[in-house]
């Protein structure tokens, strides 16, 4: 195999984890419990494939004969947030969580963060980055101060108006926060969130700009590189890895925006990884409890499912998977801790294998280097033999 298309979509989960009552996610199942709210998902691609099929789903239809292989993945690592997801996905298992800050931060980082940048902030509190910045925006233009916030993932936003802070000072004001939050103090990633006032409310725009940290590991993505092939990153998957491993990576606008991307890079017939995460599940909708707008937006990827197994040659690998949950249809607008399905296609594979419940959301990376004949001693254990002709 010399190629592999790995699609993240971000935040679809497919039932709580053992622990998830550690996490007060007891219940959440983001991608049933949805299917359960509107009826039943029209998901016929996503259902051909095996998504009906994997041990102890609800609420979704299974396929007597599905063309792909199927089955889910426990999270070892502490946390339910997208980094930490993705870089176990990718090998890394983080055995001490990264920070997250619910009651928002600490007066101390705060007082030092203020002192460093010269201005004051506002807000400091878990929040939507588009509520609190229409709640915030005004007092933001009229006083000159960023908007700081954060949410369940290990993040430090900074939110400003690009006519009161420009961007280039924007990212110069997060690299300053990047530089303080390490140590015991350490956040997955400083998120740069430019917005403009737009036909009566503060719009967010497509600056955002992550800064990240290294994966504290050797990962996935320095194997490929490593070899001698091509890892192309579409979306924040750049962001995540901190650019680290990566050939050549695009940003993307919206979900199909990304898969038009991951349609490019595969046109492009280079040998290695194209690795895609598509966050609008999450980010529009998993976080606003937004359950038919998450309901459009499956639908709608599913369609174009379709355009990249034509697209595929003979020797490619397609796996679909998530990095955790975020069920709209419960209380909390935060992520949800919870097992992740994998759905695995190949024109070369078998078809219609049950994968089982993996230990680990690193099976996925180790089996991806042994499809691409890499060595490696990445953790994880691999699934390439049980779908291997």
């Amino acid at each position: 195999m010399k190629r592999v298309i790995l699609i993240v979509f971000d935040s679809v989960g497919i039932g709580e984890l053992p622990d998830a009552e550690e996490y007060g996610d007891v219940g959440s199942n983001t991608l049933g419990n949805i299917s359960k709210a509107v009826g039943r998902l029209e998901i016929p691609t996503l259902y051909k494939l095996g998504i009906g099929n994997i041990q102890g789903v609800k609420n979704l239809s299974g396929c007597e004969k599905p063309i792909g292989n199927f089955g889910k993945c426990a999270e070892l690592s502490k946390g339910k947030d997208t980094v930490t997801g993705h870089w176990e996905m990718a090998g890394i298992v983080l055995k001490i969580p990264l920070n997250t800050y619910p009651q928002g931060f600490p007066e101390d980082i705060i007082e030092e963060f203020q002192v460093k940048i010269g201005r004051k902030v506002l807000g400091n509190k878990v929040a939507s980055g588009t509520e609190i910045i229409n709640e915030l925006g005004k007092e933001h233009v009229d006083t000159g101060y960023p908007i700081v916030y954060t949410s369940a993932d290990s993040v430090f936003q900074v939110a400003a108006h690009e006519k009161v802070i420009p961007l280039e000072e924007l990212y110069k004001i997060c690299k300053i926060a990047r530089e303080m939050l390490l140590g015991d103090r350490t956040v997955g990633r400083v998120i740069a969130r430019p917005f403009i006032y737009d036909k009566g409310k503060y719009v967010r725009t497509s600056n955002r700009k992550d800064f990240a940290l290294d994966p504290p590991g050797k990962t996935m993505l320095d194997y490929i590189k490593e070899a001698g092939l091509d890892v192309m990153a579409v979306g924040k998957i750049e962001d995540i890895y901190n650019k680290r491993g990566i050939t050549e990576a695009v940003h993307i606008k919206n979900n199909m925006d990304g898969i038009d991307k991951t349609l490019g890079y595969m046109k492009k017939n280079k040998q290695g990884l194209i690795f895609t995460n598509l966050v609008d599940f999450d980010m529009l909708y998993g976080h606003r409890n937004d359950v038919e707008g998450y309901a459009k937006a499956l639908v709608e990827a599913d369609k174009r499912i379709p355009e990249i197994i034509s697209n595929m040659n003979e020797r490619d690998v397609l796996i679909i998977t998530a990095d955790h949950g975020c069920d709209p249809t419960t209380k909390s607008t935060d992520h949800s801790r919870e097992y992740i399905p994998v759905l695995v296609y190949g024109k070369n594979l078998k078809a219609g294998v049950d994968i089982g419940i993996r230990k680990s959301y690193s099976d996925i990376g180790k089996t991806i280097l042994e499809l691409l004949d890499i060595k490696n001693d990445l953790q994880g254990i691999s699934f390439k033999d049980l779908i291997d002709k």
